[in-house]
């Protein structure tokens, strides 16, 4: 379980975000389950990146578009990140994702929740 968070960096992994649903179902009324979602939502931003780092001409739009959906998903449940995380995330997809409408509408819902006022960013 703590090694699935680096292995989910890594784009297209499909098969290992099943099983981090799995383990979040299984913490679903658990204390651990908040700190299970920040480390999933760092590891959803770093592959992001890693994404777009590597495939700049947008050819695995539907792994990016379901990364997104993930990161939208997660970001509601969480509310905070590693400011790092953020900030590579943001200058990495305006870079290459800058005209990409899912990219952009996800980045408009994590700004909203992340620079309210009693926001940690």
């Amino acid at each position: 379980m703590d090694q699935l968070p680096a292995a989910l960096e890594r784009a297209g992994n499909e098969q290992s975000w099943s099983l981090a649903d799995a383990i979040s179902g299984a913490l679903k009324n658990s204390e651990e389950l908040h700190s299970w979602r920040r480390r999933l939502l760092s590891a959803c931003m770093k592959g992001l990146v890693a994404v777009y780092s590597s495939s700049k001409d947008e050819s695995k739009q539907e792994v990016e578009r379901s990364m997104l959906l993930r990161l939208e998903e997660l970001l509601c449940a969480v509310e905070e990140v590693d400011p790092d995380d953020w900030c590579s995330l943001v200058k990495t997809g305006l870079k290459y994702r800058y005209r990409d409408e899912t990219f952009l509408k996800v980045l408009n819902v994590a700004i909203q929740l992340l620079y309210k006022e009693e926001s940690s960013l």
